[in-house]
């Protein structure tokens, strides 16, 4: 095994979620910064992380970092980084790229520049002159930031929030990463009664359920590193075997979610069948203002309409006031919820205990969190 400089990157926000999970995987030497956590590990560690982390956007291998200020100084420090240890003959490499804030700003010539870097550092390995890249894929990345390059292989493919189960999704889906930081931030556990008033394809609800019966979010999906030379196959179905170990058969307590709309509601069933959760989980058509239950000390959290889906403020605020009518009616309810609506605090009379920025497809929203009172504890 080698050990590698890794990168598990989020949207901003949810960084330290990452970090949390990581140091839970038994990875706890990170290094946080925005956008990224990096972390020290070796070709295990490629596996069990795409595996198992449920908030991060990808996986990747950082294969070196510089200053570049020049066309020349990108090429030349690009071309003197070990790209054969991780390259085969035949691998396929397209480069993308990313300039912020830097002196070379123009994305495509980055890139080329990059592309032919790695070429001529491969030509000098192997002792050719020409690369049929019909092999494994293995994208490379350069992103530059404040004149800083950073090249990096990425090992996921396809982003982690495709965990597989969604093949239809509703107006404006919550990727499933989001989903499952909203569930981990609200420090939800399966013995507590859950609630999504606006669950719409289900998306917060089934990710509460695989965190639920701790079912890994990649088990049923690929990763572009399962068809590297250098990472044997057995990695691969050793981290499988072990998550399928893991998962807890019991079902979480009361995962309910609710939506006006039946279109919604059918995807949400379908997603939540493919997922491997359809038992755990109650979908029911309500509107809001029929939402109620007899469970005491549970959690809501939900992600509603704020403005861009419904464009009237009227809707909206009626809207919202019905959530203040629920938090008053479910007064021993923790409430979680994460919009862009900016009255929220108002409508409900009361500041949030906590607030936390975070990013909806490039929209600024505030996770408010309503702590609800401490359940009893229960008798010996």
């Amino acid at each position: 095994m080698h050990q590698l400089n890794l990168m598990a990157t989020s949207t901003f926000g949810l960084e330290a979620v990452v970090a949390e999970e990581l140091h839970k995987l038994g990875y706890t030497e990170t290094k946080v910064e925005n956008g990224k956590v990096e972390f020290p590990g070796d070709e295990l560690a490629i596996c069990r992380t795409n595996l198992w982390l449920r908030t991060a956007a990808r996986v990747k291998i950082k294969v070196g970092e510089f200053r570049a200020a020049t066309f020349e100084e990108l090429f030349e420090q690009t071309k003197a980084l070990p790209w054969a240890d991780f390259l085969p003959k035949n691998a396929q490499f397209p480069v993308e790229g990313r300039s912020v804030k830097s002196t070379l700003y123009s994305v495509p010539d980055c890139q080329a520049i990059v592309k032919k870097a790695v070429v001529e550092s491969l030509k000098q390995k192997y002792r050719l002159e020409w690369f049929p890249e019909d092999g494994p894929l293995m994208k490379i990345e350069v992103a530059l930031l404040k004149d800083v390059a950073t090249l990096s292989l990425d090992t996921s493919g396809t982003a982690l929030h495709q965990r597989g189960y969604r093949e239809l999704a509703g107006e404006a889906p919550l990727q499933e990463t989001l989903a499952a930081a909203l569930v981990l931030l609200a420090r939800w556990h399966p013995d507590t009664p859950f609630l999504d008033p606006f669950c719409g394809s289900g998306t917060i609800p089934i990710e509460a359920a695989l965190w639920g019966h701790n079912i890994a979010p990649g088990l049923n999906r690929s990763f572009a590193a399962e068809n590297w030379p250098w990472i044997p196959s057995r990695l691969w179905r050793r981290v499988r075997e072990e998550a399928r170990d893991a998962i807890r058969p019991e079902p979480p307590v009361y995962l309910l979610g609710t939506d006006i709309d039946d279109q919604a509601l059918k995807i949400a069933r379908r997603n939540a069948e493919l997922a491997g959760v359809s038992a755990s989980i109650h979908f029911q058509r309500l509107d809001v203002r029929a939402v109620g239950t007899s469970k005491q000390y549970g959690k809501l959290i939900t992600n509603p309409p704020y403005g861009e889906r419904l464009g009237e403020d009227k809707e909206v605020r009626a809207l919202y006031k019905e959530l203040a009518r629920l938090r008053k009616e479910l007064d021993t309810w923790s409430f979680y919820i994460l919009t862009a609506y900016p009255h929220l605090e108002k409508l409900f009379g009361s500041r949030a205990t906590k607030r936390r920025k975070l990013y909806n497809g490039g929209i600024e929203c505030q996770y408010y969190q309503y702590y609800g009172p401490r359940p009893p504890k229960k008798q010996s």
